[in-house]
């Protein structure tokens, strides 16, 4: 497989579903990606079974708050600036790149810096998702250190962190992206290829291509998109179980820039203006409620799009009065486990209540 100049649009739009919010702009991660394959060919895309025991394989984000994404732009040598950092920290060089996360601009980019520096970028992340913190990975469940940690913005400034505790991290490293303006970009999570296989969720690169492309060709046929990405998400292993969780427009926002995110609340009417879905999230959407009923929560996918493009809003680009369908799947089962849970399930966020599966919610 490989990802073309063809393929930005499609790509940029699943990996914003799968983002649930998060994971930043996806329309400046389509631009970056856009850029590079102009100047390059298109990007090798190596399954995790192809991956030698042996190599080295070091996933790239971004972190910080989307609002922030919007507004400072990413380039390459921010990219390139960390990888080289911890290249040089661990003596040997990347033989692939991966992302950590499959949500918006944190699955372009790995794949953009990939065509940019002619390395292949592995079809697999840490989540199939998009979440707020450094260890809320599947990564991290089965044991893979986070640090040695290399963190960079646009002055050139670099800050590696060393630490046996993945926690430990992630509160040493959200307080360094204030001083760096908000954002940063990471490479983190360095691994063999056998550990990619033993703890990636596999072939999310995939997934995003096969979900953004559903929605276009719908759209291009002038075919119902929410048909066609609901019919695609049902032929997947993992996240099958779908379904439209809320339909109307958007008559209440609340979103503040704080500690590194994007924290708030959007409230959405139905037409008849009887009934009523809140949707909290922190960068990403953690939990919807229609009239004070949970029917989703973390980590299954909630997920805002428009209701007649059944394209993917970010929490940065939420605005009142739009017209929204807010859509549920599931995860794989890996994200679902008593230990992950413990990691990002419904109490990691304050929520006094149990993880219920989408399939299981009213």
């Amino acid at each position: 497989m490989r990802i073309g100049l063809s393929d930005t649009h499609d790509f940029a739009r699943g990996a914003a579903f799968l983002g649930t919010g998060g994971g930043g702009d996806p329309y400046i991660g389509r631009l970056l990606l856009e850029q590079a394959l102009k100047k390059s060919p298109p990007t090798p895309v190596l399954k995790v079974d192809e991956l030698d025991d042996d190599a080295l394989v070091i996933p790239i984000a971004g972190m910080g708050a989307p609002t922030v994404i919007v507004e400072k732009i990413l380039g390459f040598s921010e990219g390139e600036r960390v990888l080289r950092a911890l290249e040089n920290r661990l003596g040997r060089k990347a033989t692939a790149i991966m992302s950590a996360e499959i949500g918006g601009l944190n699955a372009l980019y790995p794949v953009a810096m990939a065509a940019h520096l002619g390395l292949p970028v592995v079809d697999a992340d840490g989540m199939g998702r998009a979440f707020p913190e450094l260890q809320m990975v599947s990564f991290n469940i089965f044991g893979q250190r986070s640090a040695p940690l290399a963190m960079t913005d646009e002055n050139g400034d670099v800050v590696l962190i060393e630490s046996d505790d993945n926690l430990r991290v992630e509160r040493l490293a959200r307080p360094i992206v204030v001083p760096m303006g908000g954002l940063c970009m990471m490479a983190i999570y360095p691994m063999s290829g056998r550990a990619v296989k033993e703890c990636a969720i596999r072939d999310t690169l995939s997934l995003a291509l096969g979900i953004g492309r559903a929605i276009g060709q719908a759209r291009k046929e002038q075919r119902e998109p929410f048909e066609s990405l609901f019919a695609h998400l049902r032929t997947t292993e993992y996240y099958r179980h779908c379904r439209l969780l809320f339909d109307g427009k958007i008559v209440d926002l609340k979103r503040e820039t704080l500690r590194g995110w994007a924290i708030g609340h959007a409230v959405i009417e139905d037409f008849s203006g009887q009934r009523r879905l809140e949707v909290t999230f922190r960068n990403e959407f953690l939990r919807a409620r229609a009239d004070g009923r949970t029917v989703a929560i973390v980590p299954d996918l909630i997920s805002i799009l428009d209701r007649e493009t059944a394209e993917p809003i970010t929490t940065e680009n939420l605005k009142y009065g739009q017209r929204v369908k807010v859509v549920g799947a599931s995860v794989p089962p890996i994200m679902r486990s008593a230990r992950a849970l413990e990691v990002w399930g419904p109490r990691a966020f304050g929520f006094d209540e149990p993880f219920v599966p989408i399939e299981a919610a009213p």
